[in-house]
């Protein structure tokens, strides 16, 4: 910490990220909220990717986050080298794009996941005798998952999600990142599973009132959330007159907001994103996706509360450990 009790807080991430309208607002609510004094430093492009680790710059804290593209492992060795306070764990980022360890994560801390197997299938179609696929079902050493039923790339970067269907709709629902106006396609000539690659398949939640929940969560105490039209009741991407997806404000019950607040503990991520579905029956709910950093767009009252929170925690975790002398935790 530096002697004039001013922390320096390094902001770390693709330039898309950074300078992205809900970046700079949550950024400028975290410099005007009043608590403590803070300095940010921008990590360049340059920087992150030329420049050794040893010539970044210093900081108190470090805001980093990965995106398609970030030199992680590089960000990871700055960051044990220099021992900033880091926001968001940088190793359990690691961890977040492995959809399957994922899994065993929130598994591990009870949280509600979907009923699941992990295959990681050989080259080909000569995959291991334990998988066995039929018509309506697959099974993998022994659990049985009829269909509909999803199939995702362990890969947390390949967002090509598969929905499979048995008579009489038969086929397969391709999910993908958004286009235009499209979000999923259906094909009924894909019926078999695809046989090269890694992939979790888990049991198909029919959702409450056909639509995904994604819940944004600043630290244990704080939880936003959004409904919007799920992807896979007919791929067509709903937007408002101004081009954005529609979505609605959801409140979220006792025991969501607990699961909101084990999973920033659990992964270590004190700004972070998850997707979360509810059954169609009201009976029960799962998280299938936890994304890391992650903003809410278009949200005055988000930005506001995420940089006051953000502004309390640095200034507590940065300048109590400057006043006590202690060291910052791990990376």
């Amino acid at each position: 910490m530096n002697s004039g009790c001013v922390v320096r807080v390094g902001v770390c991430a693709m330039p898309k990220k950074v300078h992205s309208e809900p970046m700079r607002k949550i950024l400028g609510e975290l410099v005007s909220s009043g608590v403590g004094s803070f300095c940010l430093v921008f990590f360049e492009s340059r920087t992150l990717f030329e420049q050794p680790v040893q010539e970044w710059p210093l900081c108190d804290a470090l805001i980093a986050f990965y995106s398609e593209g970030f030199p992680l492992e590089r960000v990871v060795a700055y960051a044990e080298l220099r021992r900033p306070y880091c926001l968001n764990s940088l190793r359990e980022q690691q961890t977040l794009l492995d959809r399957a360890k994922v899994y065993q994560v929130l598994v591990r801390h009870q949280v509600p996941v979907p009923r699941h197997v992990v295959v990681r299938h050989q080259d080909g179609w000569a995959c291991d005798s334990r998988f066995l696929e039929h018509d309506d079902y697959i099974e993998w050493d022994g659990v049985r998952l009829y269909k509909p039923f999803v199939e995702k790339p362990v890969d947390a970067e390949d967002h090509r999600v598969c929905i499979y269907y048995a008579k009489p709709l038969y086929g397969c629902r391709r999910l993908f990142r958004k286009t235009a106006s499209l979000s999923s396609v259906f094909d009924p000539e894909c019926r078999r599973v695809r046989r090269c690659g890694s992939f979790i398949y888990e049991e198909f939640i029919p959702s409450e009132h056909q639509s995904d929940i994604k819940v944004y969560a600043v630290g244990p105490e704080y939880a936003y959330a959004e409904r919007r039209k799920s992807p896979v009741v007919d791929g067509i991407v709903e937007r408002n007159t101004v081009g954005k997806e529609v979505r609605f404000p959801v409140e979220l019950t006792a025991a969501e907001r607990r699961v909101a607040a084990t999973i920033t503990t659990a992964f270590g991520q004190f700004v972070c994103g998850f997707d979360l579905i509810r059954h169609a029956d009201g009976s029960s709910f799962y998280v299938n996706d936890v994304n890391g950093f992650s903003f809410v767009k278009g949200s005055e009252a988000y930005y506001r509360s995420c940089g006051r929170i953000l502004a309390d925690h640095l200034a507590r975790e940065c300048l109590g450990r400057s006043r006590l002398g202690d060291g910052p935790p791990g990376v």
